[in-house]
């Protein structure tokens, strides 16, 4: 009597296959998805830096304009009467930002001088720089990746 010899099974080698190609592919697909992710996440950082430096620039400008003597940006008015001047400056080949500036003044009597007895006058300023990647600043927040940075100096004369 012939004892029966069973067939080997075959095929167990393919399943295995697709299971690794599988496992091997949804790897990939998290690697990309975290890949991509993480330059989104670069592009923010960037553009973040470049507002923060566009807003510095823009308070330093202000200030610039408002100090110099010889121009005649955001003079103050009258005693205790706030005057406001704006402008927007145009960053984009530089950092890809606009920037809108605003400068507030107010002429205040600040004690007495030495030599007489008048009140010496003390112009205040207050310079506002909004940074943003369209003008003018603030813009719409709700648009995906907007980046928008603010800077403000207060200074007298």
């Amino acid at each position: 009597m012939r004892i029966p010899t069973f067939r080997r099974q075959q095929g167990f080698g393919v399943i295995a296959a697709v299971i690794v190609l599988l496992l091997l592919a949804a790897l990939a697909a998290a690697i990309l998805s975290l890949s991509t992710t993480q330059h989104a996440n670069f592009l923010q950082d960037a553009n973040s830096a470049n507002a923060s430096l566009a807003a510095r620039a823009g308070t330093e400008w202000g200030l610039s304009r408002a100090l110099n003597a010889n121009d005649n940006y955001c003079n103050a008015g009258a005693l205790g009467v706030a005057t406001s001047q704006g402008n927007t400056l145009d960053l984009s080949a530089v950092t890809g930002m606009q920037v809108t500036v605003t400068c507030e003044s107010v002429l205040y009597n600040e004690g007495r001088t030495n030599n007489d007895s008048a009140a010496q006058t003390v112009s205040v300023y207050r310079i506002t720089a909004v940074a943003c990647p369209t003008a003018p600043c603030p813009g719409n927040a709700a648009t995906p990746g907007y980046i928008e940075r603010r800077h403000e100096v207060v200074a007298a004369d």
